[in-house]
């Protein structure tokens, strides 16, 4: 029987603009199983769950779960918790980390801060400090959600885990379980599907030298779909792969088309238009569907270097 993930490689489904959306991430650390809503299904307290998602809520921040790569039994293991916050929008990239016994201290976060990107918020709560470390790279691994994401996500974890590549954590969800295996790296917040133990550590490489690896990118949590796929389009375009050397500075228009407007730090500006399709033939979008769907793609149609007198219009 074929899988969600089986079908969409089968036939070709383009990856590029399909990343979740989020300008700050926000993860706790939380052992053992997980249910398909990790955040009010899980050995963390339900209720303190649903605050944290009803705090976060258009704010731009996005709640995950994450674990140690392994068995889940959380029985005996250590009260202190990790957490970390990314905020991915270029010009203003960080990762700051803390531990903490208590989780419900981070409903003391301001998170409309945290989603403009201002860091006192997470150290005046948590005593964080800036993350030194190598970055983060969260494979999606709950099962519960889509079984893809278990049979494929969790051997990809472990595999990472046991080769000494460090910064991997097991995450909650990422969305798109058709692209599993899939990973966020952090702090440049750039997703990728399909992914394999030996692309994953050039996606690691590439961000501890600050360059973005384009192969089997999904696009920037920090955009919306259209701008994802945008950028993308530009940094292959332009052979430009320093992490925060472009920014999307303008969406215009709405679906199906947009033209989005992407800029260099050397003031160079491009123009790329996106249509949004259908991707056909219809297709289960999960294996927990119940009919087969057809997932919309962001197509580019145009990528244009804009002249400087381009730029008022």
């Amino acid at each position: 029987m074929s899988t969600c993930t089986t079908v969409s490689r089968d036939l070709d489904e383009p990856m590029p603009g399909t990343a979740a959306t989020a300008t700050t991430w926000l993860l706790l650390e939380q052992p053992g199983p997980w249910g398909a809503r990790a955040l009010t299904s899980s050995h963390l307290d339900p209720s303190l769950g649903r605050a944290l998602e009803s705090a976060a809520q258009g704010t731009g921040v996005r709640v995950a779960l994450i674990r140690r790569p392994g068995p889940h039994a959380d029985f005996g293991t250590s009260p202190l918790r990790q957490v970390y916050a990314a905020h991915t929008v270029p010009g203003g990239v960080w990762l700051h980390g803390a531990r903490t016994d208590d989780p419900g201290r981070l409903l003391d976060l301001d998170f409309a801060a945290l989603g403009r990107g201002d860091h006192r918020t997470f150290g005046t709560a948590l005593g964080g400090t800036p993350h030194t470390g190598d970055p983060l790279a969260l494979v999606c691994t709950n099962g519960k959600r889509d079984r893809c994401c278990a049979l494929l996500g969790r051997p990809l974890a472990a595999e990472l885990a046991a080769s000494g590549a460090d910064g991997v954590w097991e995450v909650t969800h990422l969305g798109g379980h058709r692209f599993s295996p899939t990973v966020l790296v952090l702090p440049y917040g750039y997703a990728y599907g399909r992914a394999q133990a030996h692309s994953v550590k050039e996606v690691l490489r590439g961000a501890r030298e600050g360059r973005i690896v384009v192969d089997g990118c999904r696009g920037s949590s920090a955009w919306e779909r259209p701008a994802q796929a945008a950028e993308l389009a530009v940094r292959r375009a332009t052979g430009e792969y320093a992490a925060e050397a472009l920014t999307v500075v303008r969406t215009q228009g709405e679906a199906p088309r947009w033209e989005v407007t992407v800029a260099h730090v050397d003031g160079r500006h491009w123009r790329v238009v996106v249509a949004r399709g259908a991707s056909l033939p219809p297709r289960p979008e999960s294996c927990g569907a119940a009919v087969l769907g057809s997932p919309a793609r962001m197509d580019v149609v145009a990528v244009r270097e804009l002249r400087p007198a381009v730029l008022v219009g």
